[in-house]
């Protein structure tokens, strides 16, 4: 493929994805996917993954479910040992390929879209509950001072 320049597109239903369906809220849609293989001015071999796909997420704000447009653009080095990552250029993540040059297209994709995952979901249109906001400042009665928590070691440092 990669001698070949050979390039792929289409789509993938979510549901194929089994490791990306097990974080998501639900496995509906499909990932639109765009794959370029080939050589760069080094002679690395490469694919290029352009991924989008409308991912079902738990929001960590509201923990209700929504919507977010996830889009995939990166270039990745084909390597056959751990050896080989160092040669890479920059820019250019490691994908090692096993012995029989086979490369699984969907595993790729899938790998990829669980990558761009953010760790922690919020839905950028969600708010607080309002039972979670806090009253504004100048409802909050002024607090007494405490003493200093040196002062202690301050009378022990004395004796």
């Amino acid at each position: 493929m990669v001698s070949a320049r050979r390039s792929f597109q289409g789509s993938l239903p979510i549901a194929a994805m089994p490791r990306l369906c097990g974080v998501l809220a639900e496995s509906a849609g499909l990932a639109q996917y765009e794959l370029d293989f080939g050589r760069d001015e080094y002679g690395t071999a490469y694919v290029d993954v352009r991924v989008q796909a409308p991912l079902w997420l738990v929001c960590q704000r509201t923990l209700e479910p929504f919507v977010m447009p996830v889009t995939v653009d990166s270039r990745l080095g084909l390597i056959r040992s751990e050896r080989e990552e160092s040669a890479l250029p920059a820019g250019c993540e490691p994908l090692l390929v096993a012995e029989d040059d086979k490369l699984g297209l969907i595993d790729v994709i899938e790998d990829e879209l669980l990558l761009a995952l953010p760790l922690v979901p919020v839905n950028p249109d969600s708010e607080l509950p309002e039972e979670v906001t806090r009253p504004p400042a100048e409802d909050v009665p002024a607090q007494v001072r405490s003493d200093n928590p040196f002062a202690v070691l301050r009378e022990l440092k004395k004796n």
